[in-house]
């Protein structure tokens, strides 16, 4: 995964609850640093060969992506202040 932004990617599915309860949190992290980091989500069903090479057991599995690598990852649906925590690893 290549971007000149550090990425905090969303692993979910459309049936997951927790998933869809964290989804504004992510929105509003995306405009909060819009220009800093890219959001970005991945479906699990519609693509379970690359949830699987990032090794998503669990969803929602939040990934914090820097220089193509994961530097930290969160499991479940967690509160802005936390996710935001993750994401000072990365910017």
């Amino acid at each position: 995964m290549e971007s000149p932004l550090p990425v905090l990617l969303d692993l979910w599915a459309p049936w997951c609850g927790p998933c869809r309860t964290i989804a504004p949190v992510l929105e509003d992290l995306s405009r909060k640093y819009h220009g800093l980091l890219r959001v970005a989500k991945l479906n699990v069903d519609e693509n379970p060969r690359t949830a699987a090479r990032m090794e998503a057991k669990s969803i929602p599995l939040l990934l914090f992506v820097k220089d193509g690598s994961v530097a930290g990852r969160l499991i479940g649906a967690h509160p802005a202040s936390e996710i935001e925590k993750g994401l000072r690893s990365i910017l």
